[in-house]
């Protein structure tokens, strides 16, 4: 079976440390394999034609491009396949609009390691 290849993009380099961190926790339970970090949209967008990853982690609130800016950008392109997108963001009131981009999860910070699992595993 192969690991479900994971691309982070926060703009928050304590965040993207914390993804990492939970990402090697649920190593035993959940492989999976990261293969990069952006820390803005068009970085994210650079890493996802490059390596391909199947699931996007998404913080919403970015400078620059916004996550579901990104997400809109993903849906729209014809070269870039379309990961699933997991939205890890610290803002509840965002939900609506991440589902409309068709995430596939919402997790609120600070994430939880089994809920981290949960969403990678779907």
């Amino acid at each position: 079976m192969n690991k479900p290849r994971i691309l982070i993009v926060d703009d928050e380099a304590p965040a993207r440390t914390r993804l990492k961190n939970l990402i090697d926790d649920i190593q035993e339970t959940c492989p999976c394999e990261l293969i990069g970090e952006a820390a803005d949209g068009q970085t994210a967008l650079d890493l996802l034609t490059e390596h391909k990853p199947e699931i996007l982690l998404l913080d919403v609130q970015m400078p620059g491009m916004t996550g579901i800016e990104l997400a809109q950008h993903i849906a729209g392109s014809s070269v870039i396949e379309t990961p699933a997108i997991i939205f890890v963001t610290a803002y509840d009131e965002y939900a609506l609009q991440a589902f409309e981009v068709h995430a596939m999860d919402y997790l609120l910070k600070p994430v939880e390691e089994q809920r981290l699992a949960l969403a990678i595993q779907r």
